[in-house]
């Protein structure tokens, strides 16, 4: 499918530039099942973007063409193919402000990228709200009380009922309510971004800032994505920043509107969109990593818990809501917390996790540890890049491949499953002290699927609970393919 994406982009962009495009690189895939490409022309290069969804390609089409139109640092669309699967975009780079966050720290350069970013939105809510029509949002027009209860309700569904802990469902569901209509009330309506995240902020090497993945966008509450940025839980910004960003906020918005507002109100009902994105935010977590098993939100579920944690210690969301405190109080509990905490190697901990890539057609790798052996994957049931001639020369640590396995095949989904098995021994074998597991994945020829599984537990291993991990590719050493 990846080669008829690539090649459908080459026809667009030919089409729009009028000469062949030089290359094309796949981007690594985020969250969404949209796939970015970067492609390379003379002296420039653009952004293409296919998605099945075409609502949600129209959205994110229309809301880019009416903000470029009001001069507001957004993407400016390019081409669009017939079919709306695809269309090309203004390239902002790869740096985004939290890559930038995570290289130079709290710095004074990086406070004044995000107080920047800050007054861009108030630009972007307001300006940007002038003339839309909330007709061609993708769900609702409007954040008001359905669609607040609906997030609310995603925490519960995804997130609290899989703790299985006692509460009163009837209370927390009156508490949902007059939270949901103490927020409703609210002043200021303008364009809510959905998703302003640090994340989805580029920045140029000119210092500029750029807005991209706001396709979830509708008319709410300008406090939801202040909220949304401050109290992210990648970024964990120190407590001064975030009232100090706060207060640089509501100078830009008082600029925008062209008046003051009460600042006491307005940071009151902040408190209480807080509450809601930490919330849905845990809710994402539970339902990718508790319901689909994905690994690295899991990971996230502890940091998203602490912000919570944080936020309900110190901050007032202006109404009582009693069953609802209950259940928050719960769900940052010490108890709970750790629960999603994996138990970590340290300096002491023998255990070695041995992980073997090897063809069947030379048999399973012996344990000279004396154990016996241990896991044994046949990766014979996921499509071989072997078969294919443009593959042959490769292995599975090339890029070629593993953009082939995690594109083509349901490898990912394969290696889901297997870490949820592995996952529970290496934590025994920490506890109990052991010292020795073996985990092998063979295929046809020990050069592709095996190796990339390989490499990709290992890296699972190391990042989830530290241990030491030795990779033994027997083809490859065999063959000398790579040097290891």
């Amino acid at each position: 499918m990846i080669i008829a994406i690539i090649d459908a982009i080459k026809e667009l962009y030919q089409e729009w530039k009028g000469e062949p495009a030089e290359s094309i690189d796949v981007l690594p895939q985020s969250g969404s099942d949209r796939r970015y490409f970067r492609v390379h022309g003379k002296g420039e290069s653009v952004i293409a973007a296919h998605g099945l969804n075409i609502d949600e390609n129209e959205v994110f089409i229309y809301f880019s063409r009416h903000f470029v139109s009001k001069g507001l640092p957004t993407a400016l669309i390019l081409a669009v193919n017939e079919d709306t699967t695809i269309y090309l975009q203004e390239d902002f780079g790869d740096a985004s402000l939290l890559n930038l966050l995570e290289a130079d720290g709290y710095s004074k350069r990086v406070y004044g990228l995000f107080a920047e970013s800050l007054r861009q939105l108030a630009n972007l809510q307001v300006n940007g709200d002038a003339g839309l029509d909330y007709d061609q949002c993708l769900t609702n027009k409007e954040f008001g009380k359905q669609a607040i209860m609906a997030d609310l309700l995603y925490f519960k569904y995804y997130f609290l009922d899989a703790l299985r802990k006692p509460y009163d469902k009837q209370k927390l569901i009156d508490d949902f309510e007059a939270l949901s209509t103490y927020l409703t009330h609210t002043e200021y309506k303008y364009f809510m971004f959905r998703d302003f995240q640090s994340r989805n902020i580029l920045v140029k090497p000119d210092e500029s800032v750029h807005f991209i993945d706001y396709q979830g966008g509708m008319k709410g509450a300008p406090q939801y994505d202040v909220a949304s940025m401050l109290w992210q839980a990648k970024a964990n910004l120190p407590e001064e920043w975030k009232s100090n960003l706060l207060n640089d906020y509501m100078t830009s918005f008082e600029e925008v509107v062209g008046q003051p507002i009460d600042r006491s109100v307005f940071h009151s009902q902040y408190n209480g969109y807080v509450l809601i994105r930490l919330l849905q935010v845990l809710g994402a977590y539970g339902f990718r990593g508790l319901f689909e098993r994905k690994a690295h939100f899991l990971i996230s579920i502890p940091m998203a818990l602490k912000n919570l944690k944080e936020f309900i210690g110190s901050q007032n969301v202006g109404i009582t809501v009693p069953e609802f405190r209950r259940v928050l109080e719960i769900c940052v509990a010490d108890e709970v917390i750790e629960r999603f905490i994996p138990l970590k190697a340290d300096d002491d901990t023998p255990l070695v996790v041995t992980i073997n890539s090897f063809s069947y057609k030379k048999g399973i790798p012996g344990d000279i540890t004396g154990n016996g052996g241990g896991f044994v994957f046949d990766c014979r049931g996921i499509l071989n890049p072997g078969r294919f001639e443009e593959y042959k020369k490769y292995h599975g640590k090339d890029k070629e491949v593993r953009d082939f396995l995690e594109q083509r095949t349901k490898m990912v989904d394969f290696l889901n499953s297997i870490f949820d098995i592995v996952d529970i021994t290496v934590e025994e074998y920490i506890k109990r002290g052991f010292s020795n597991l073996m985990v092998s994945f063979g295929c046809t020829g020990g050069q592709h699927r095996s190796v990339y599984a390989a490499e990709a537990l290992g890296r699972h291993l190391k990042n989830k609970f530290g241990v030491r991990v030795e990779l033994n590719h027997v083809e490859q050493e065999a063959r000398q393919w790579i040097n290891l």
